[in-house]
């Protein structure tokens, strides 16, 4: 499948570099810049993050495209709540990208808003409008329009957490109306997400070991000021399942479960709590 041209990003853009980085190790999917008062692409498969939030038709038509592939690659229902659940996912995963990679690679923490963010799911793109974001002193973006700058580390970090819950606060409102899921196990969803999308794709840039030490400062746990998040990164060797350097493969116990075990009781995720660590040693080990 061919896909669209980007449109060209803004020269002074504080996070253009860490979005064409990441398209680089993951081309599944492209981040497209707008500048301030330019409106975020709609229609043509394209749907608003505002419009999921609002839990109307908009989102009823971003979850039947889950009810569908459900069926056919499963050949039964699921039930509503499981394909709200599938949905969640698959918009929060890429949606924690845009926050959690520009702070990962150059220290530039974006603030967006759900009405900044716009997902076309069926090409894997994304549109943002960045318009505030946060750095630390030193960083030459400091003198662009929107840059706020924060005293240290430990300062950059709380508006990684503070920018996400400012997103998926409204996000998990919206799609809170479809699942059978209290507010602590929806923000759990949300802790899963920013943890295993930063992982997995500092594994592609080649810096896993790092991306799992910022995530273990990121989300340490649940005490404030760490809500409204549920979990910690918490990653652990796993004995038995040692790599080509000789130490022990990394795992983590999610704070939540997707569901989709009630499709396929057999198949559970490699990080979900219904899987044992032998079923991990014994799948990551055949996989190697």
């Amino acid at each position: 499948m061919t896909v669209p041209a980007l449109l060209p990003a803004s020269p002074t853009s504080p996070v253009a570099a860490s979005y064409a980085r990441l398209a680089e190790v993951f081309p599944h999917l492209r981040i497209e810049e707008h500048v301030r008062g330019e409106r975020l692409p709609r229609g043509a498969g394209w749907v608003g993050a505002d419009e999921l939030a609002a839990g109307g038709p908009d989102l009823d038509a971003f979850l039947a495209w889950d009810n569908a592939q459900v069926l056919r690659d499963y050949g039964t229902r699921a039930r509503p709540d499981v394909v709200a659940s599938f949905g969640l996912h698959r918009y929060a995963w890429p949606a924690c990208l845009l926050v959690t990679v520009p702070w990962f690679l150059d220290r530039r923490v974006p603030r967006l808003p759900a009405g900044n963010v716009s997902f076309q799911r069926a090409l894997g793109r994304m549109a943002v409008r960045v318009e505030e974001f946060a750095c630390l002193p030193g960083d030459p973006a400091a003198s662009l329009p929107g840059a706020r700058v924060v005293a240290d580390e430990d300062a950059l970090r709380a508006e990684v957490r503070a920018s996400l819950a400012e997103h998926f606060e409204a996000i998990l409102d919206g799609f809170g109306s479809r699942m059978r899921r209290g507010r602590r196990a929806l923000w759990g969803m949300a802790t899963d997400e920013i943890v295993e999308g930063l992982w997995y794709v500092g594994a592609l840039f080649g810096e896993e070991r790092r991306a799992m030490d910022e995530l273990d400062l990121l989300m340490p746990g649940t005490v404030k000021p760490y809500k409204p998040y549920a979990g910690a990164a918490g990653f652990r060797e796993l004995p038995g399942t040692e790599g080509p350097d000789g130490a022990p493969r990394a795992t983590r116990d999610r704070a939540t479960c997707c569901f989709f075990y009630t499709l396929r009781p057999e198949d559970t995720c490699l990080t979900c709590p219904r899987t044992c660590d032998a079923d991990r040693v014994r799948r990551l080990t055949a996989a190697a």
